[in-house]
């Protein structure tokens, strides 16, 4: 039986890259908060 996630570098960044993220101002927003909070890693 197959594993139900099956991992795609190139997909993943689409949806939850940085440039997806900073296209939008809810993005941005998203970024910013990580940013706030110290995140050592802002998105995908």
């Amino acid at each position: 039986m197959k594993r139900t996630y099956q991992p795609k570098k190139g997909q993943r960044q689409k949806e939850h890259g940085f440039l997806k993220r900073m296209k939008t101002k809810s993005g941005r927003n998203i970024l910013k908060a990580r940013r706030l909070k110290g995140r050592k890693k802002l998105s995908a």
